[in-house]
């Protein structure tokens, strides 16, 4: 009994460490079959035989494994780990900190709660760095450089010394060697051709803005370079689950960079990595013990970076846009008391949607699955944190959209961004039926009641983009 409960396989580290995945499947004997024919009992009078490969005394617990074997297991799994840390040591001490010593300014675009936490991120990355956040509020300018608060989203949060703030765009921008971009999406083609004369044509914009604009239907990639006139504006996608008030307390967070520039790409990862903030440039190509690990520790592990998912901003930008409207849907689920069973179908059919939608305007099917997809959907839908789903929750439990957002100090992306998704899908001729239920919702044409019986009603087919 003890031979059949062994692992059928175990994952051991390749101590050359000379591949890109450190990891290599070993596939021990396994137990043979006995030879003699199987009893079976049968259904004829008297008492039945027991098989042979049933265990015979009911007292023994059939899952314990022998002291001999648990401590052969338990060096095995030790052995194991000491050397994925001997390898995680060896990688960092020959990573690149170059960008972050040439680095001398970060300007940052907009003062809410996640342009807030970042610029607090990349000041305690180096003393020395000047970080200049552009606000329009004269408040909060004076709240972070009087005091070194953001009273309006961090009140008990103190910002690094270096952190400054300015609604001046000219000083702000001057001298700056990589912008993060933290305007909402709705306002940000307005606000970029207002400060795009003090824009350096060869600035690195780093957009941390997630959704699509409603009239347009374009992405960040799209809205950046034509509103600031240039075309060849480096642009980076920063995406992933992340919460600014997470981020703020310097929790464990893992996010991806996007961007057509491979070299780009890794520069902001340099710059924005650190022993709590993972920024990763690809899908991870790791086993699925290695993958356990790394999200359990955050240990550094190689990754398989291919051209196709490094350059894949589509597929993150559309990820990080159609996930906001998903959470809506989410918390109108939870605010309806609609039970656990739901929720799962919901998410899991909405991912489906963002995948389908996502690969038809030619993103990658492994970035939806990856951090900035299934990752940041995982967050945004489960978590209350979420201002998208707290909008959802609220719907759900019967109140009006226009109270719920006339009482909110942040913006709620998904509800603008809905009725450019449903758009896109038809744009590219893609069944949606979820985000487009939301889309009806946000509307005022269709009741989340409504919507849960029209969805029930659904044709049961198998559904395909």
């Amino acid at each position: 009994m003890e031979a059949l409960l062994e692992p059928v396989f175990v994952f051991k580290l390749n101590p050359s460490f000379t591949s890109k995945n450190p990891y290599t499947v070993h596939f021990p004997n396994l137990p043979k079959i006995p030879s003699k024919p199987l009893v079976v009992a049968t259904c004829c009078a008297g008492t039945p035989s027991p098989s042979p490969l049933l265990p015979q005394d009911s007292d023994q617990n059939p899952l314990q494994l022998s002291p001999d074997r648990t401590r052969d297991r338990r060096k095995v799994v030790r052995i194991a780990w000491e050397k994925l840390v001997r390898w995680s040591r060896s990688w960092r001490s020959k990573a690149k900190t170059d960008v972050l010593e040439r680095t001398k300014k970060v300007v940052v675009l907009g003062g809410g709660s996640f342009g807030t936490a970042m610029a607090a991120h990349v000041a305690n990355r180096k003393a020395q760095m000047e970080v200049s956040m552009l606000v329009r509020d004269p408040a909060v300018c004076r709240s972070i450089n009087e005091n070194h608060f953001n009273y309006k989203y961090f009140p008990e949060h103190k910002l690094p010394e270096n952190v400054t703030a300015t609604s001046d765009a000219k000083t702000a921008l001057l001298g700056a060697d990589y912008c993060l971009h933290a305007v909402p999406v709705q306002f940000s083609t307005s606000f970029l051709e207002g400060i795009a004369e003090h824009v350096d044509p060869g600035l690195p914009f780093i957009s941390l803005s997630k959704g699509l604009e409603l009239n347009t239907l374009r992405m960040m990639s799209q809205i950046i370079p034509q509103a600031l006139k240039n075309p060849r504006q480096p642009f980076i996608a920063l995406s992933g689950p992340s919460f600014a008030l997470e981020l703020m307390n310097k929790l464990p967070t893992a996010m991806v960079v996007a961007s057509k520039d491979k070299k780009l790409a890794h520069a902001v990862q340099q710059l924005l990595s650190c022993s709590h903030l993972r920024i990763s440039t690809s899908s991870i190509s790791i086993t699925a013990a290695a993958l356990h690990i790394r999200l359990l520790f955050f240990c550094s592990c190689d990754e398989v970076v291919t051209s196709d998912n490094l350059r894949d901003v589509t597929g993150v930008e559309i990820a990080g846009a159609l996930k906001n409207v998903l959470a809506i849907a989410a918390g109108i689920v939870e605010g309806m008391n609609l039970g656990n069973n739901s929720m799962a179908a919901l998410v899991a059919q909405g991912c489906s949607e963002i995948r389908w939608l996502a690969t038809k305007m030619g993103g990658k099917p492994a970035t939806i699955t990856g951090l900035s997809g299934t990752g940041d959907i995982m967050l945004t839908c489960f978590v209350n944190l979420s201002r998208n789903k707290r909008v959802g929750v609220r719907l759900g439990s019967g109140e009006e959209l226009e109270d719920i957002l006339s009482s909110m100090n942040q913006v709620a992306e998904g509800v603008s961004t809905a009725g450019a998704v449903i758009a896109l899908a038809q744009k590219y001729k893609v069944k949606m039926p979820v985000l487009t239920a939301v889309a009806r919702i946000m509307d005022s044409e269709l009741t989340p009641k409504k919507a849960v019986l029209e969805l029930m009603s659904l044709p049961q087919v198998i559904q395909t983009p």
